[in-house]
């Protein structure tokens, strides 16, 4: 049988598979309503496999490439974890101060994909920092299951803290010229809305598919924000009419994107939720903005 598609795919599945990843959905459940899609020789581990992350074999930037040099460091978060460990990467031989980016993991913790992102980051000439929130029950476990199942064990404003303390360690760092921003996806889209309101001095944040502050919160948004969400994304995109709203009554300094026909995570390329126009695109604005703003 030839290997599935994404246009063989109906829309419903992703939309399950959303839910599934955010907690909304046993996998138990998941997996009997998959069955109902499992017809003409395809089954549900077909259906599951194909859904599944392919780190491996999707990765842009390995660790090993040389044009980027990146290791793990750690740093204190008083307010937070109290030691957080993060991936610290930046241009190859670099010795110049860099404009910092912090970037923020979905909710599974730093996962090889966003250690990809970091990376990229670093490549586009930044001293990018990607914590790991779930550090302190020992870091990201090899699975995204796993690591789902053990970021819901963590307070997202106690994981909140830890990305401002990373932000300030970058902030800080010897290399780091003390322009700083915020890129996150998903959760880290939250986290980076958050940590807009919660820093005055932060340089910009550019929040993918990511939940939205409360409105009464918008006015302490000082940084330039991007924002970028899929079309199909109803579960974010329903935060969306207010958020707006706010940013638009206190004059804030923003720009949007609801990037047409494409689900939530559509610039992880190692799901087939993935888009590559989209995130092509998405991805250039991305360090256009913060070239803007950063640099």
């Amino acid at each position: 049988m030839k290997p599935l598609r994404k246009e063989d795919i109906d829309q419903e599945i992703f939309d399950m598979y959303d839910y599934y990843v955010h907690g909304r959905m046993e996998r138990r459940d998941f997996m009997d309503r998959l069955s109902t899609y499992a017809v003409g020789g395809v089954t549900v581990s077909m259906l599951m496999d194909y859904l599944m992350p392919k780190y491996t074999e999707r990765q842009q930037l390995r660790s090993d490439d040389p044009r980027v040099s990146s290791d793990m460091i750690e740093y204190t978060s008083p307010k937070g974890a109290g030691t957080m460990k993060g991936l610290l990467a930046e241009p190859a031989g670099n010795t110049d101060k860099l404009p910092g980016i912090v970037v923020v993991h979905e909710n599974r913790g730093l996962n090889p994909h966003i250690e990809d992102v970091t990376r990229r980051a670093a490549l586009a000439g930044y001293i990018a920092l990607g914590p790991d929130a779930l550090t302190p029950l020992g870091g990201y476990p090899g699975t995204d299951d796993e690591g789902r199942t053990m970021q819901r064990e963590r307070d997202r404003m106690e994981m909140l803290e830890d990305f401002i303390a990373g932000y300030q360690y970058l902030k800080d760092h010897p290399r780091c010229t003390g322009k700083v921003g915020v890129v996150g996806f998903c959760f880290g889209g939250w986290i980076s809305n958050m940590m807009a309101v919660r820093l005055p001095d932060l340089d910009t944040a550019v929040p993918f598919y990511g939940g939205q502050p409360d409105a009464a919160d918008v006015p302490q948004i000082q940084a330039p924000l991007l924002l970028q969400y899929a079309e199909l994304d109803k579960r974010v995109n329903a935060g969306w009419p207010d958020y707006e709203a706010a940013l638009k009554e206190h004059n804030k300094d923003y720009e949007a994107h609801i990037y047409p026909g494409v689900n939530h995570g559509f610039h992880n390329d190692t799901t087939p939720r993935y888009d590559d126009d989209a995130a092509q695109l998405a991805w250039q604005r991305t360090i256009a903005f913060f070239d803007k703003h950063l640099k």
